[in-house]
């Protein structure tokens, strides 16, 4: 029997999604644009880290990058994929009934 279409590509999208560092990234690139520089300032994380976390969303196709200067500046891609994290979230922040 074979599997429903996109489930593989649906659970490569839950592995990337699978990181608190990436969500917050996506959820911080989601209420505006940001540079490298920005995202490092306001998470803590190291700018090798930010970058690397960046380079798999971009992969995914979950952000997009804009060079301005010698910045890149990232923003949503896949707005739809806010809904799936803002949902997640939701979800987990509701009493258990």
């Amino acid at each position: 029997m074979d599997m429903e279409p996109g489930l593989t590509q649906a659970a490569q999208l839950f592995k990337v999604l699978g990181s608190e560092s990436r969500l917050w990234l996506l959820r911080l690139i989601g209420e505006e644009p940001r540079t490298v520089g920005a995202l490092t300032e306001v998470t803590g994380m190291s700018q090798p880290l930010v970058s690397q976390h960046l380079r798999t969303l971009r992969q995914a196709g979950l952000v997009a990058a804009t060079r301005q200067g010698k910045e890149m500046t990232y923003e949503i891609a896949a707005q739809h994929v806010t809904h799936v994290v803002d949902d997640a979230l939701t979800h987990v922040l509701e009493p258990a009934g």
